[in-house]
């Protein structure tokens, strides 16, 4: 029996926005032991010119202020991903908050982008990058909630804090900034898009990071077709592939189901893919997907990965299984890629489609 078992129940007798922050204290001072990575030749995965150990991240909503990047790596994942980071500092939406649905595997959210400002942030990325870290670290960029025109606030975030990013994104889908969502249509998408690029190539130039563009799950088919043809005109560097949804599955149980905010874990998993799979389809396989949403085994990530993502995050499975999640999804997916007789990660994404 590994610890978590012990220590997972008692830390979900916390509320969870209370337990949340306890584990990531705990993460921050060094409270929480480090996990031996899985080390295996398959599992490497090269994307932009950056070489990922392992194709397994965390996604952004947990260390949204650079608390505990060096720790959390360290649990065996090939990069982490903080934020989102606004440009100033906001409290976030009225407590609770955050409810989990345990009967479901399941998260609901609507926190509203609660940091300490991307100056706050600035500060920690500037120390973090004096140390070594053990993978690769994404940047996630958000607006504030009553900021009018959302480009700026993205170009004062890809301005102050793209030096230190392995890779950047741009956040439009979360549901808890009104209006945000808004922001995925068409010409919203090319304003915002081109409007960060150019900040990018003016500041950093031929060392500007990757930029890397998250969408929703709740998505027509008109702006699935519409994101794709910006992504591809505009040479975007990647998809994020989903955020939270604000469907409400019949499937769900438990008695938060009504609450208002993003829905994350086991239900979001068929939808998220879903998506992956259209977007991959869309976009001709030339933009690199980072595929999150319900991801809780090694054969839902494969299952990720063939539908089209050379990248796999998650978050809301950490929360009731905790890191030995990590390794056990790592080597479950060696398995997979051995079965089917792929001898990379990258070999295997988009194997569905062909």
């Amino acid at each position: 029996m590994n610890s978590f078992n012990i220590i997972g129940p008692c830390i979900r007798l916390l509320s969870p926005e209370r337990a949340h922050n306890f584990t990531l204290w705990c993460l921050k001072h060094g409270l929480v032991p480090s996990q031996k990575p899985i080390v295996d030749p398959i599992l490497k995965t090269n994307l932009w010119g950056l070489e990922f150990s392992n194709p397994l991240g965390l996604a952004a909503g947990f260390d949204k202020n650079v608390d505990a990047v060096k720790a959390i790596l360290d649990q065996g994942l090939g990069f982490t991903e903080v934020g989102s980071i606004t440009p100033l500092a906001q409290p976030g939406n009225p407590k609770p908050r955050v409810f989990r649905l345990s009967e479901d595997q399941a998260v609901i959210n609507r926190m509203g982008f609660n940091n300490g400002g991307m100056d706050a942030a600035e500060k920690r990325l500037a120390k973090l990058r004096q140390k070594k870290l053990s993978g690769l670290l994404g940047v996630n960029l958000g607006k504030n909630k009553n900021t009018e025109v959302a480009l700026e606030d993205y170009q004062k975030g890809a301005r102050k804090l793209a030096s230190y990013a392995d890779y950047m994104v741009i956040n439009v889908s979360s549901p808890n900034t009104p209006g945000l969502r808004a922001l995925q249509g068409r010409e919203e998408l090319e304003v915002l898009i081109s409007g960060v690029q150019e900040v990018l190539a003016v500041t950093l130039g031929d060392n500007a990071p990757p930029l890397v563009l998250k969408i929703a799950p709740d998505l027509t088919e008109e702006d699935k077709q519409d994101i794709a043809a910006v992504a591809l005109d505009l040479s975007l560097d990647g998809l994020t592939v989903t955020n939270t949804t604000i469907e409400r599955p019949e499937s769900l149980k438990s008695e938060h189901r009504a609450e208002i905010g993003g829905l994350s874990g086991a239900p979001l998993f068929d939808a998220s893919t879903e998506v992956l799979r259209d977007m991959y389809r869309l976009t001709g396989g030339k933009i690199p997907l980072i595929g999150v949403g319900g991801v809780a085994s090694g054969r839902q990530a494969y299952a990720k990965i063939r539908a089209g993502a050379s990248l796999v995050q998650l978050y809301s499975a950490l929360i009731y299984d905790g890191p030995p999640l990590i390794p056990q999804i790592l080597k479950e997916l060696v398995v997979l890629l051995q079965q089917d007789g792929f001898s990379s990660v990258a070999e295997a994404v988009g194997a569905d489609h062909r």
